[in-house]
């Protein structure tokens, strides 16, 4: 185990630089660039600069900044208002009530978005207002939210997945596909749960909804169809074998820019802030793809990766075992860190573990992204409770306390995928024999 040498100078490097508020591209640079000066006779500028051009100048990578773009309009629009009509006639008879529509309008949003944050945000900032209105649990209200905004990451398209195919090079569009069927099994078991407890709560008393007819039911559907033109548009085309992953970004595009332009709310003003909010936060991820990639070359130079890997495997765990080793390691993980940097944080060393264990990289993917939507919503560092504060002016705490069953929902669906493997994979196999 001579290799496993730099570890300790790795992870020193690393939490140095992370605890004096560097950012994590640059740290993620600061630490290979140590590794390669330290354990290598490589010169480790010319290293540095050829890997951040290699990670840069993906044409897969194009697919983020667009779908990034596409969400940023979408946030000034008044999606989430129509969404909300849309929606609300059917949801007020199931059991739970609207509190379902947190559920069902951060699934829809996702599909169009890819962001956690950007869906929280979005279908909050309606639904958060008209459910306190109408006396829903608070705790139920903010914890269904802040569940059900993961799904952002996990149903198409999802940055954290374009983020992982980038990273292992695989492809972005089964990776897409292999999203889908999870990402609606863990929404009806976020509606599962609702509607239980509230059968079983005794703070669930709503103000009941005015009876609607059904002919009325469907004349405010027609508030979902630029919605569900959207999504056809983007999934559909991927779905078809017609567009790529970025090409389908591309239309994301036009079609968000048209669907803004018919709602009056594209101006010059908005154009601008979302294309400048798009770059920031392309900006953001690119750095750290590339501080991960020039790692991953540091890394492998060291033979710390393989030597973690042929470690793995001496221990003879089985694959459960060492999927169960993953989640833990994961969930510990997401307390310190978002879950993009956990992603490319570790795949040099996680990727060849789980090839050697002869896991398929495409349901580890799903896995991984099951994994880091639990650290959204985990205390210190979870996003979407910082925003949740931001939003309705609860302590952390409190916004943790509400969002600890949705955490235990995710575990669940963990195991669910490990039971149902084909969960992930049925799709991508299938289209798989199909063009694009």
């Amino acid at each position: 185990m001579e290799a496993l040498g730099p570890i300790g100078i790795f992870l020193f490097v690393l939490f140095l630089l992370l605890g004096s508020g560097v950012w994590v591209g640059l740290a993620l640079l600061g630490v290979a660039f140590v590794g390669m000066a330290l354990f290598t006779s490589r010169p480790p500028g010319d290293a540095m600069i050829t890997t951040i051009w290699t990670a840069s100048s993906s044409w897969t990578l194009t697919a983020l900044p667009l779908f990034i773009w596409m969400g940023e309009i979408l946030y000034r629009t008044r999606l989430s208002a129509d969404m909300f009509r849309g929606l609300s006639p059917w949801m007020a008879r199931l059991p739970g009530g609207l509190v379902h529509t947190n559920i069902v309008g951060c699934a829809v949003f996702a599909a169009v978005s890819g962001s956690s944050a950007a869906t929280l945000t979005t279908v909050g900032k309606m639904s958060i207002p008209e459910l306190r209105r109408r006396q829903y649990p608070e705790q139920m209200i903010i914890g269904t939210l802040a569940g059900a905004a993961t799904l952002g990451l996990m149903i198409p398209p999802s940055l954290t997945l374009i983020v992982y195919g980038v990273t292992i090079n695989e492809s972005i569009r089964e990776l897409f596909l292999a999203g889908v069927l999870p990402g609606l099994v863990l929404a009806l078991m976020f509606m599962a749960y609702v509607a239980l407890a509230s059968k079983f709560s005794r703070n669930f008393n709503p103000d009941p909804e005015p009876p609607m007819s059904f002919m009325d039911k469907v004349r405010n559907s027609r508030f979902l169809i630029p919605v569900i033109l959207l999504i056809l548009l983007v999934i559909g085309s991927m779905y078809g074998g017609w567009a790529t992953a970025t090409e389908a970004a591309a239309f994301g595009v036009l079609g968000s820019l048209l669907l803004a332009a018919t709602q009056r709310s594209l101006n010059w003003s908005t154009f601008t802030e979302s294309l400048m909010g798009a770059t920031r936060t392309s900006a953001m991820i690119a750095l750290i793809l590339a501080g991960a990639a020039f790692l991953s070359l540091s890394m492998g130079f060291t033979g710390l990766p393989r030597a973690l890997a042929d470690y793995i495997g001496s221990m003879d765990l089985s694959r459960f075992e060492l999927l169960l080793a993953l989640l833990v390691f994961y969930i510990v993980l997401g307390c310190f860190l978002d879950g993009i940097s956990s992603v490319v944080l570790t795949m040099a060393v996680v990727e060849p573990m789980i090839r050697e264990a002869g896991i398929d990289v495409i349901w580890f993917g799903i896995f991984v992204v099951v994994a880091v939507e639990m650290a959204q919503i985990t205390p210190p560092i979870g996003f979407n409770l910082f925003v949740l504060q931001g939003m309705t002016d609860h302590e952390m705490g409190y916004i943790a306390k509400a969002a600890i069953p949705m955490f235990l929902i995710m575990v669940l669906m963990v195991f669910v995928l490990i039971a149902v493997p084909e969960l992930a994979t049925w799709l991508p196999e299938n289209m798989r024999s199909r063009p694009g």
